[in-house]
């Protein structure tokens, strides 16, 4: 405090940090880079461990024997499927009223803004079936939920034969402390969107569906099934949800408990554990892993059914069975097994799970990274546009020397106009209202014009406003008063990059992996842009570092490092197929990716985009 408060320290301190501030930005920008890869290296993460008592042992003994009639099932669903077109709703009802179960459907329908072409659908309806099971020694204030997405064609087939064994077999046991719901959900992440809204009372995203008639108590967690093959050689635990949100870390610990206790093969992120970690290929592989979650996360899409459990404080996760060329196999009797000691050590929580991490990133399934280890990163990044900041704010206070008949003086500069700031900053945040709104609202007349699908009129309008947004320079400039340039641009430039901050910051608290990807592309350019810079270089460089470019590099870098690489060509359909994914997701499930970026990042490059070409 009293280097602050003496001003002959302080003013030491501030020229100093306006002397070195452009090394002293290097070497934090460098340093974040290294932190943040150090991260992946063993020695420097943690090990997981189970924090809540409750789940702290996986001494029960699981007996679950059905897993040839779990295969059993699958089939007859599988041919009731075909036979329906879709979700055969009457032999899910027999079935689950068969087991015990108390059975309640839900219809639902959804108007897409335009249409999936992925999924090849616009107007959808459909129908949610689910039973519950009541707890016979409790009170029925709790309940878990166990998932199975009814996908199209042979997909899911052997969970939702899977989930209709353990139904049965649980029925028989008295243990059972809380509601357990066991539901089939139609048209994947849309029809699990309904069913929450209904359980929970709300209406967010303008869904249609019926009122649900039957009702478990407050759900603690949620497991979302996926398996496709009656043979699995590995299960991948899938844990990313809506907007970067993770389940709470002890949930994936429990699995990966049980996957060892069973000898049954984890991974995450589609990659197996290594124990070399010493080595340049155990890094590597670990690297790999970490980034792809950063990637995976930063999108803020949800990865399965349930990342959408996370917005209603559910802890869940989507377990995945992998069936490839490995030579260990394993059953589905086995998977019943790993499934029962999860509910029944669910089952044992007295409270929600709140003990670990929510925020977290894993190399590995034996190793994690806690917020206090990552978050540096970013701050590093994030100091860079404060010094920067720092440096313009003692520019703009310092006298200009000039020289009088021989003597120099001290002359005040002159303070720019309120326009001269403000309208470059209010045009830029209407352009990115306009690529928020126009893109959707636009495609009729797209479609009527241009040889062109809906979904390609939505894309193609969303490039062309973000396009379009390049011409600012030479618009705001006309309304813009010539006096005070030079101090002009400097206040715009003090005011952009505390606005990014700001957005950055708040964006890393939420979302971590997007914050730090969106900062390690805008930090370099928007801390070193002046307009008295090489014009053509500098706009090159500003257009390959902004926001749409690294959403282009981020698809490029995901497909590398899940070993599926992609030629130009692929690999611009796979971004525009990423924007329109985006629009949707927002729409359907509220992702807030896409108005972060258009609403606020995009405008904020565009003020930095007006200081390069200031007259």
């Amino acid at each position: 405090m009293g280097l602050l408060s003496d001003p002959n320290r302080r003013k030491a301190l501030t020229s100093l940090l306006t002397r070195l501030n452009t090394p002293i930005c290097i070497v934090c920008y460098l340093a974040a880079i290294v932190w943040f890869m150090g991260l992946a290296f063993e020695p420097f993460t943690l090990r997981t461990y189970m924090s809540e008592n409750a789940m702290g042992s996986t001494m029960v003994e699981e007996r679950f024997s059905s897993g040839e009639r779990a295969l059993s099932l699958a089939k007859e669903f599988n041919a009731h499927k075909k036979k329906a077109g879709g979700m055969p709703v009457e032999w899910l009802v027999k079935s689950m009223q068969a087991r015990g179960l108390e059975v309640f459907t839900q219809s639902f329908s959804r108007k897409l803004p335009f249409p999936d072409e992925n999924k090849e659908r616009y107007m959808v309806r459909g129908t949610n079936v689910y039973g519950i099971l009541r707890a016979p020694r409790a009170p029925r204030t709790e309940a878990l939920v166990i998932t199975a997405p009814c996908s199209p064609g042979n997909s899911n087939n052997q969970a939702v034969g899977l989930l209709l064994a353990l139904a049965e077999y649980f029925r028989n046991q008295v243990y059972w402390a809380k509601d357990i719901i066991f539901l089939v959900n139609e048209h994947d992440l849309i029809g699990m969107q309904a069913w929450l809204e209904g359980y929970h009372h709300t209406n967010i995203t303008g869904m249609e569906y019926s009122p649900l008639q039957g009702r478990a108590g407050s759900i603690q967690a949620a497991l979302s099934l996926e398996l496709s093959s009656d043979v699995i050689t590995s299960l991948d635990l899938v844990l990313e949800g809506l907007n970067g949100q993770l389940p709470n870390l002890d949930l994936a610990n429990l699995l990966y408990a049980f996957c060892q206790k069973l000898g049954v093969l984890c991974t995450i992120q589609g990659k197996l554990q290594r124990n070399d970690w010493d080595t340049a290929e155990g890094y590597t592989h670990a690297a790999q892993t970490m980034v792809l979650m950063v990637l995976k996360q930063a999108c803020g899409r949800s990865w399965g059914d349930h990342g959408l459990f996370l917005r209603y404080h559910i802890e869940a996760a989507s377990i995945r069975g992998i069936n490839s060329f490995r030579h260990y196999k394993m059953d589905a009797t086995t998977i019943g097994r790993l499934l029962e000691g999860m509910t029944r050590k669910l089952n044992n929580l007295l409270e929600r799970l709140h003990q670990s991490y929510f925020f977290y990133l894993l190399p590995s399934l034996s190793r994690f990274v806690s917020i206090g280890y990552y978050m540096p990163a970013f701050g590093l990044l994030a100091v860079i546009l404060l010094l920067r900041a720092l440096d313009l704010w003692v520019h703009l206070g310092t006298p200009a020397l000039t020289a009088v008949d021989g003597v120099t003086e001290a002359e005040q500069p002159s303070s720019p106009g309120v326009l001269t700031v403000l309208t470059p900053v209010v045009i830029s945040h209407l352009t990115g209202v306009a690529l928020y709104l126009l893109p959707v609202h636009l495609q009729e007349m797209a479609v009527e014009h241009f040889p062109v699908s809906e979904t390609e009129a939505v894309v193609l309008t969303a490039i062309a406003i973000y396009t379009a947004g390049l011409a600012l320079p030479h618009n705001t400039q006309r309304l813009l008063s010539g006096e005070g340039t030079e101090q002009g641009w400097k206040v715009l430039k003090l005011t952009a990059l505390l606005y990014l901050a700001v957005l950055l910051g708040c964006t890393a608290l939420i979302n971590f992996s997007l914050g730090f990807i969106l900062a390690v592309t805008l930090v370099p350019i928007t801390a070193s842009i002046t307009p008295h810079m090489p014009k053509s270089l500098c706009a090159l460089a500003m257009v390959l570092l902004s926001p749409a470019f690294t959403i282009l590099y981020c698809v490029f870098i995901y497909q590398e490092l899940i070993e599926v690489p992609v030629s130009l060509g692929e690999g611009w359909m796979l971004f525009l197929s990423v924007i329109s994914q985006g629009i949707l997701d927002h729409t359907l499930y509220g992702s807030l990716v896409y108005p972060l970026l258009a609403l606020f990042i995009y405008p904020c490059w565009l003020m930095f985009w007006n200081i390069l070409f200031w007259n």
